[in-house]
Parts: structure tokens; C-alpha cells; sequence
């Protein structure tokens, strides 16, 4: 379970698309770069390759509620 999920803008101009996100999953914190395709650019830590898929999704979940209500 994801916890701490925090989002900002990439840039200034609030219309370019990116954000830069934080979390916590299983204790420890992850961040990255969520590009407008869906992709995700760690910018630390990985999450480990067996929950990264499930991580992915639940990231993709809370950007939709967040960004594209």
C-alpha cells in the first residue's frame, strides 16, 4: 500500500504536462518523474521487481483521482 502520495507540477506553466512524485511503500520512500504518457522515471530508489507493476498501478490510480478528475 502506498502511503505519504504527494504530487507537484514539473514546471511553472501548469499546462505542460509532468509532475514529480513521493511516496512510501513498505516503509521506505520512493521518488520519480510522472511523464503525461503514463510513464514513471524513478529519480531514486526503485521499487523491488516483484511489487514495481503493482506500484505502477496504484500510481497511475491516484493520478487519475489527483490530476485528471
Amino acid at each position: 500500500m502506498i502511503t505519504h502520495f504527494q504530487w507537484k507540477p514539473l514546471f511553472k506553466d501548469k499546462n505542460l504536462p509532468g509532475w514529480r512524485i513521493s511516496f512510501y511503500f513498505k516503509q521506505q520512500s520512493f521518488q520519480g518523474i510522472y511523464h503525461k504518457n503514463g510513464e514513471i522515471e524513478w529519480t531514486g530508489a526503485q521499487p523491488p521487481s516483484e511489487d514495481e507493476a503493482s506500484v505502477k498501478s496504484m500510481i497511475h490510480e491516484l493520478m487519475l483521482f489527483h490530476v485528471y478528475e
